[in-house]
């Protein structure tokens, strides 16, 4: 199964330019946690990602009001992507490895098409389940698996 099946699209991002508090507001109104960050010259390359927990603690060690401080200054810079096409287990084994819940998923040109996330993946595991005519093509162990190497607050991932 490829990556474009189960992706979530149009993706929201934002830019390094914009304010804390759009990030967040962004993060409010489309119920997510973390969102890619695009380039400032609008090719739509990914250049970072920035999540909640990232504005809560650039607002308390800068000491400023979120609409004073752009998602820049908070952002994690070189996010992993992962292409349209790939197969999911590779998205999988990407975000077990980098301990990632989410992938930027960019065309050929590296411009963002949309993300994937270990909650479309364990979505789309629940309804090959469900379903009697389909063969599965994810497997509950590999969505364990991914959960367990991305939970792993060592930095070791776990198995890959």
């Amino acid at each position: 199964m490829k990556v474009q099946e189960i992706m979530t699209r149009p993706a929201v991002a934002c830019r390094p330019g914009d304010t804390l508090n759009t990030a967040a507001q962004l993060m409010w109104e489309n119920d997510c946690g973390s969102i890619p960050v695009l380039s400032a010259d609008g090719n739509g390359a990914v250049v970072g990602m920035v999540t909640d927990r990232d504005i809560c603690m650039a607002a308390y060690t800068q000491g400023v009001l979120l609409a004073e401080s752009s998602v820049e200054r908070a952002m994690a810079t070189g996010a992993y992507t992962c292409l349209a096409t790939d197969e999911v287990s590779a998205a999988g084994k990407l975000m077990r490895t980098r301990q990632v819940r989410r992938l930027p998923v960019v065309d050929g040109d590296g411009r963002m098409v949309g993300i994937i996330s270990l909650g479309d993946i364990a979505r789309q595991a629940d309804r090959e389940r469900a379903s009697t005519t389909k063969k599965r093509q994810i497997k509950d162990t590999e969505v364990v698996e991914t959960l367990g190497a991305i939970s792993n607050p060592n930095g070791r991932g776990g198995t890959a």
